[in-house]
């Protein structure tokens, strides 16, 4: 079922039970009321008789079914019974048609007012006293108008219920119609955007007059979710681009070197320099397909437990370069917090390791000979550490593009590397709880920040 039908139904549902409880609610109280509308009369038609037949005592029986057939309404099958104190008919003959129980009359002395009913008849009993005595009197019809007013009522009310819900239905298809609109619009615009059509957006201002309603947040939704699709595919294309631009330069060097080799005969020490340059591009190659497999399985890998100091973990990081690299690395620690628990992070410390190597790597190595300043410290609850290096800095276009695997800036191609340092570092430090910001200036440095904390 559609949505529209689904609204359509919901709606019709709702408002058919609220008018049908109305409806029964209104035809209730107007069979209650016509029910004591018709006691009412019961009562009147019980007084009048009492004082035209007692109050009158020269008035004949005769004389007052006379005056009754003429100036009193007659009721349908109307009876007028009178008792006296002793339960016996007195005046007006018992009508044979009625039998009215003793238990009835002598409740009606004990009370002086009862209503009930006789079969279909309404009736009311009431105690009436004058000179002559103490009496009762009985008057007992059927409510045939007031039956037929109600039947009369429940017609129209009926008509009126079908007739509402078919004017409810059609209103409700309508009103759904209109209301899902702008979302049949945006399903149309998302349909026609494919792979290839990615940078379109769907357009937010042309669904909906406000900025707040459930459309133009599912418009936002949409966008959003293009924007993080069109950047997952254009990384995608960068990462295929330049990791097959990085296989097939070894590959096509060593490739290159054989093929020098098996031209002509040489020298055992031409073998020597020529197996020697096809174990270098074969060594890179290596190192490059062990980067991916880092970049792949950092996910799983981080999953690990360990309690991790950041103070120790820089140091090692320093001690497990080089010795002639490891002398240009210049740490200064700063504030440290009161507890030594502050500095600590749950991961995997050899991953995190590898994070730190690889920022010291890059510093180190876009910096030729000059020192690289490490900073550790603690500031506003927070673990900061800073790498510096006075390189050759990054420009601003490639700025925001470092952290592509195998994105690499014009000016750091003439030094060795493959472009999947940085964003394994930053993958390795986010999948701990850090951040990794960094920020360049073109030939005069680099500076990478990791922060760890609230």
């Amino acid at each position: 079922m559609t949505i529209r039908n689904r609204l359509t139904w919901l709606f019709l549902g709702l408002v058919a039970v609220i008018l049908l409880a109305a409806m029964t609610v209104v035809y209730i109280l107007q069979a209650d009321y016509t029910h004591e509308e018709f006691h009412q009369r019961l009562r009147d038609r019980a007084e009048v008789t009492g004082y035209v037949f007692l109050e009158q005592d020269e008035l004949r029986a005769e004389a007052f079914r006379e005056f009754q057939r003429r100036y009193l309404r007659t009721l349908a099958g109307e009876v007028l019974q009178i008792y006296d104190a002793h339960l016996h008919p007195r005046f007006i003959e018992q009508d044979r048609r009625v039998y009215i129980s003793s238990r009835i009359l002598a409740r009606i002395l004990t009370e002086k007012e009862v209503y009930f009913d006789i079969g279909t008849r309404q009736a009311v009993g009431i105690f009436y006293r004058d000179n002559q005595g103490e009496y009762i009197i009985v008057a007992a019809a059927e409510n045939q108008a007031g039956r037929k007013r109600l039947e009369h009522l429940a017609t129209i009310l009926a008509c009126i219920f079908v007739g509402s819900l078919v004017v409810i239905y059609v209103a409700g298809r309508l009103f759904a119609g209109r209301v899902l609109t702008p979302i049949a619009a945006v399903n149309d615009q998302v349909d026609r955007i494919t792979a290839h059509d990615l940078h379109l957006r769907v357009d937010e201002q042309g669904l909906s007059r406000s900025e707040q309603d459930e459309i133009t947040r599912l418009a936002r939704t949409f966008n959003r979710m293009l924007e993080r699709l069109e950047e997952g595919f254009e990384g995608q294309r960068t990462f295929v681009s330049n990791a097959s631009h990085e296989l097939r330069t070894p590959l096509t060097a060593t490739i290159g070197e054989i093929q020098v080799l098996l031209n002509r005969d040489r020298e055992p020490a031409a073998y020597r320099e020529a197996l020697g340059s096809v174990l270098h591009e074969l060594q890179q190659l290596k190192s490059l397909i062990n980067n991916l497999l880092e970049l792949t399985q950092a996910d799983s890998a981080a999953d690990h437990g360990d309690d991790i100091r950041l103070d120790e973990l820089i140091w090692e990081a320093r001690e497990a370069l080089p010795p002639e690299l490891r002398r240009r690395v210049q740490i200064t620690m700063g504030e440290l917090p009161a507890t030594p628990e502050q500095l600590e992070v749950k991961g995997n410390r050899q991953l995190l390791s590898r994070a730190l190597t690889n920022l010291l790597d890059n510093a180190l190595k876009y910096s030729e000979s000059q020192p690289v300043g490490v900073r550790f410290g603690f500031e506003h609850g927070r673990v900061h550490l800073r790498i510096e290096d006075h390189g050759i800095g990054i420009a601003p276009k490639d700025l925001n593009r470092i952290f592509q695997p195998f994105f690499r800036a014009d000016n750091a191609r003439i030094v060795v590397g493959h472009g999947v340092g940085l964003p394994l570092a930053r993958r390795i430090i986010e999948l701990h709880g850090g951040q990794l910001h960094v920020s360049s200036q073109l030939g005069a440095g680099t500076t990478a920040e990791v922060i760890f904390g609230a």
